[in-house]
């Protein structure tokens, strides 16, 4: 029995695999070639499908050739030419419609134009050819060979090579779009720059400020999709400036002047997500006493920012996903159709590949929001943003409270050699609650000390702290360990299972409830 179940185990590992490692070669590079390349290989050597070609038309249109491949010859490459209606890739490409020869010898439409017969192993082959299709228009298809004997079925193939094909045709689509409107980048990017090198007024109204590596490179991938529609996927800690770079990717895109809506998936209802994100009809449900726009078409035309999209239940990214291939929506209570154009931001600090292994978020869903992944470097990691950033901040906190208060280098100094697990938002809490303690103009190195012991000790001791605060109102930072299973239980139990109300006992946000929860492995 158990013999029967570990290669389906493994081999559903190896699907994981693939597809885990195809979307980080997309976060790495859109170069089509590289990407493709090696998309092909693992294809071939992780599932066993062999000879990986992608076929795509000729530059001026007509005949359409191989461009990339994995275990091909150049010569066979060469060979690889076909018409629209000419053989079974020919029929692919005039059809757009999927093919499966079961057995290459038997089927008189395959031409074994590239590949000769006698290279092929001396056993049933099948080829697979699947179309690479965008806004119903045939870009060119994936295909493959596979022995027919293998154990492996076909339909677990198709599924994996349908997921190969749409990441496929994502990149090319994305390489046509940056390829179109390069020198637009490059004028956009002269007078943008992020501030990097000018110190633009726009950075230092995000709160983008910094010269690490770590963050160039994320605001390098930021300008390099901002005038494409793509799905972007915002990775990284808590604190670490998700919404600030969701903004930047908004306002350097075509859509700037249109809505930016941010949705907290976290701070939502299970119950209420349908109606919250699609809007309802008047008498849709109790309550519903005028019809309500969700945050979808509230966003419409613009960036919709789906934070923390860990937290959606399963049921939703059903929904949601159809939504996003279909372009429309219902609400509820509703049976018409309303057309929607959305570009979706997502963002989570949670590993959402092991998410999908423990089947709390469906693969499916997964590969839709990976088109783009670009990881937002941890404070630890960008070492030298921090007195920057805190010179910043403390300039901001100053000018909302209406104090003026600077810093001695000492500690300055002592900021600086912090490790900030809460990251930006930590260290902003840090600075708030140094000017409002602030003992003269200058804070001190004995004051630092004093606010960071607390932090790592995670026993606020004045009266800012020991206040319950509100929700949305300025918290201090906590450590993830600061309150175990049975606090939860208790804080859980005392309001009946209300996680907003418990929150609010425990001194915490909604969102940072949750990921205490996530992280005891509590439902």
């Amino acid at each position: 029995m158990t013999s029967a179940v570990l290669p389906a185990e493994r081999l559903q590992d190896e699907e994981l695999l693939v597809i885990r490692e195809s979307a980080r070669l997309m976060g790495k590079s859109l170069e089509p070639g590289l990407v493709i390349r090696e998309m092909l290989h693992l294809v071939s050597e992780f599932l066993g499908l062999n000879r990986g070609r992608v076929v795509l038309q000729e530059p001026g249109g007509g005949d359409y050739a191989i461009r990339y491949a994995y275990g091909l010859t150049e010569e066979e490459i060469g060979r690889g030419i076909y018409r629209p209606g000419d053989g079974v890739s020919g029929r692919v490409l005039q059809s757009g419609e999927t093919a499966i020869v079961q057995d290459i010898d038997d089927d008189p439409h395959y031409l074994a134009r590239a590949v000769e017969r006698d290279r092929l192993p001396n056993e049933t082959v099948s080829f697979i050819a699947l179309p690479l299709m965008s806004e119903g228009k045939v870009l060119g298809l994936l295909g493959v060979h596979r022995i027919r004997g293998r154990t492996r079925a076909l339909a677990d193939d198709l599924r994996i090579l349908e997921i190969i094909a749409t990441l496929v045709t994502q990149i090319l689509k994305l390489n046509d779009r940056v390829a179109e409107q390069t020198a637009r980048l490059e004028h956009e990017n002269r007078e943008l720059k992020w501030a990097i090198e000018r110190g633009a007024p726009q950075q230092a109204t995000l709160g983008i400020v910094g010269e690490s590596p770590a963050l160039r490179h994320a605001l390098r991938q930021i300008e390099q999709v901002a005038s494409t529609d793509a799905t972007v996927l915002l990775l990284g800690e808590s604190g670490t400036g998700k919404e600030l770079f969701a903004r930047a990717l908004h306002l350097s895109s075509p859509r700037r002047d249109l809505p930016f809506v941010k949705v907290n998936c976290g701070a939502i209802p299970e119950n209420l997500f349908e109606s919250e994100l699609f809007g309802y009809e008047k008498g849709a449900f109790t309550g519903a006493v005028t019809a309500r726009a969700g945050y979808f078409e509230q966003a419409n035309g613009g960036t919709l920012f789906l934070d923390e999209i860990g937290d959606l239940p399963l049921a939703m990214q059903v929904k949601l996903l159809r939504v996003l291939q279909e372009k429309s929506l219902q609400r509820v209570g509703s049976r018409r159709e309303t057309p929607i154009d959305v570009r979706i931001v997502a963002a989570t600090n949670l590993d959402l590949q092991q998410q999908v292994s423990a089947g709390r978020f469906r693969l499916d869903r997964y590969y839709r929001l990976n088109i783009i992944a670009i990881r937002l470097p941890a404070l630890r990691e960008r070492r030298e943003d921090i007195r920057p950033l805190v010179r910043h901040q403390l300039n901001l906190i100053s000018q909302s409270y209406q104090r003026n208060v600077g810093l001695t280098p000492e500690a300055m100094e002592r900021l600086a050699d912090y490790p900030w697990p809460g990251n930006i938002r930590q260290l902003r809490n840090v600075l708030e609650r140094l000017v409002l303690l602030a003992e003269g103009a200058a804070i001190s190195a004995r004051e630092v000390e004093h606010v960071i012991r607390s932090e790592a000790a995670g026993a606020p001791d004045t009266p800012l702290l020991h206040a319950v605060p509100a929700e949305g109102s300025v918290r201090p930072y906590l450590p993830a360990q600061s309150h175990d299973r049975q606090q939860i239980e208790q804080a859980l139990a005392q309001t009946h299972g209300n996680k907003s109300r418990a929150a609010q006992l425990l001194g915490l946000t909604l969102r940072q409830l949750n990921y205490r929860m996530k992280r005891l492995a509590m439902s």
